[in-house]
């Protein structure tokens, strides 16, 4: 038998063309002949090569894409600057970012098929594609690695200046709504939430009532996982003048905790609407949870209603709840259920910032 006609029964055999008769021929010589079981396994690992070969040269038509879409010269001083854009550029393009770890064997790849070295006769070059391949792989894994770790380092940070505008919400259920006001996300063209350990999430937002300035966010983004249990309750009956009350959130886009007294059951003018409270409240509070004393939520902040210095206004909260009701269930994927047991009850201002502040998120807005 000839060179080229054992290379062709060998294609044969390994593309199941043979007959059956023929085929048990076949393993018989291999049996029979190192030689000629040699050359098969040597054949079918560079028929394999060459096909790993083949995607990896499709995707440089993914490569050029990623260029127009991440400008790495650009980012490379900007990312250092602002290292949870690395989080989020990491969300973004992550498979992408792997897929340009090939650019450095697609070189030797196509001067291997140019120059005629895919032979079967040279082991050298099969063996150096190999090896090419396995780097490729352990190339890639140490770039997720290490893009893992600057997610897990890094990703606390706060950063809003990309944002027109930040603000604060605090969740109403386990599985990602929250309440703000509508100021705050009124004629915005993308909204994003982020959580006490800095992770941030696309929203959107799900229902309006701007004449009580209230608005309902829904997290949308794939990464979300469901929040556990939600350690507050939604109290409707007024509460009372003099009342300890309060508050956190983000103002000027970091986190703060503000105590404070209820000095009126009015707004402004008599306006039913809002409470009248006095502690500091800032520019980023807007949205933000006011607890009573004993972790009620009894209404939102809102700091665009404040005339004097530690003076200002937050809606009350049977309106949040009127208006978590009137929601339409066709919007809704399951039926809202407030919280109905306080886990705050008792515990003094730090213990229960511990275990609420999980829960209310700044409120991003492009």
């Amino acid at each position: 038998m000839s060179e080229n006609q054992l290379l062709e029964n060998i294609e044969r055999y390994l593309n199941g063309e043979m007959k059956a008769d023929e085929r048990k021929k076949f393993e018989a010589l291999r049996k029979e002949n190192a030689e000629v079981d040699g050359k098969v396994v040597e054949h079918k690992l560079f028929v394999t090569l060459l096909k790993q070969y083949g995607e990896r040269v499709e995707l440089e038509s993914r490569l050029n894409a990623i260029h127009d879409e991440i400008d790495v010269h650009t980012l490379t001083d900007n990312l250092m600057m602002h290292p949870n854009r690395i989080v989020q550029m990491w969300r973004n393009h992550h498979s992408k970012i792997s897929v340009a770890a090939s650019v450095a064997i697609f070189g030797v790849l196509t001067f291997m098929a140019v120059t005629g070295k895919f032979t079967t006769n040279d082991n050298r070059n099969i063996e150096q594609l190999k090896n090419e391949v396995n780097q490729l792989h352990k190339s890639n894994n140490n770039l997720s690695r290490s893009i893992k770790a600057i997610k897990s380092e890094q990703g606390k940070t706060t950063i809003v200046d990309k944002y027109s505008a930040s603000a604060t919400g605090f969740a109403i259920t386990q599985d990602g709504l929250i309440a703000t006001n509508y100021h705050v996300v009124r004629d915005a063209n993308a909204v994003y939430v982020q959580n006490a350990d800095g992770a941030t999430f696309k929203a959107q937002v799900l229902y309006t009532e701007p004449q009580h300035d209230i608005a309902i966010l829904k997290i949308t983004d794939k990464s979300f996982e469901t929040l556990g249990t939600i350690p507050y309750t939604f109290k409707r009956l007024e509460a009372n003048v003099a009342d300890q009350i309060s508050t956190y959130g983000y103002p000027d886009g970091f986190p703060a905790y503000a105590p404070g007294s209820l000095s009126s059951l009015y707004g402004q003018n008599g306006d039913s609407l809002h409470y009248k409270i006095t502690m500091p409240i800032n520019p980023g509070n807007s949205g933000g949870p006011l607890w009573d004393k004993q972790g009620n939520i009894i209404g939102i902040t809102d700091s665009k209603e404040a005339q004097f210095e530690g003076q200002h206004f937050a809606i009350k909260a049977k309106y949040v709840m009127d208006a978590i009701k009137n929601i339409p269930s066709d919007s809704l994927k399951n039926k809202i259920t407030l919280p109905k047991k306080n886990m705050l009850t008792g515990l003094t201002d730090a213990q229960k910032l511990n275990k609420a502040k999980n829960f209310v998120f700044m409120v991003k807005v492009l």
